[in-house]
């Protein structure tokens, strides 16, 4: 009997301790800001439904070097292109014949969009999801069966990130404990 209620002892303490540490690793995880960019939950995919990522990001070790400064997202043309968080919209233009609208948010963060059809003018203050413009087709990259591709860009600053940081979180990961 002795025996038995030490062993209930031993594996209730194991079992608050294994609590204990997945709470704090959750804690942690949820905390922590993937890509140095802003929390997940002010941030939302620029397309809906969530789009397959057709090309990952790839920053350069150098500024000056070749790289993809961003993500494409597989997408439709004339699909809705949403701001993926709150901010105002900075630029609706074009840039090298490519329509892209850009915004800033808060903490030094810009989103940029391309190729998109601006629905907005620089200085409307936007919401999440708030329909920026229309993607077109014709995005270079953008591989067969995919119609069209948004080029989705993250930046503080003067540093380029990647922006699946701002809608994803790593994957919770833990050991069993094993009782001593």
């Amino acid at each position: 009997m002795v025996r038995a209620v030490t062993m209930i002892g031993t594996t209730l303490r194991t079992l608050v301790s294994t609590v204990a540490v997945a709470t704090v690793l959750c804690a942690s995880v949820v905390a922590a800001t993937p890509a140095d960019a802003a929390p997940t939950a002010e941030f939302d995919w620029p397309l809906h439904p969530r789009p397959r990522v057709v090309r990952v990001f790839d920053n350069p070790e150098h500024d000056w070097l070749p790289g993809h400064r961003g993500v494409d997202l597989g997408g439709v043309p004339d699909q809705a292109v949403l701001s993926a968080g709150e901010g105002v919209v900075v630029f609706a233009g074009t840039v090298a014949g490519k329509p892209v609208v850009s915004v800033d948010h808060h903490g030094g963060l810009r989103t940029t969009y391309e190729p998109v059809t601006a629905r907005v003018t620089a200085g409307l203050r936007v919401g999440r999801g708030t329909v920026l413009g229309t993607l077109e087709p014709g995005h270079p990259g953008c591989i067969a069966p995919v119609a069209a591709c948004l080029h989705w860009g993250l930046r503080r600053d003067r540093v380029y990130l990647d922006p699946l940081g701002l809608v994803r979180v790593a994957p919770i990961r833990l050991k069993p404990v094993v009782p001593r």
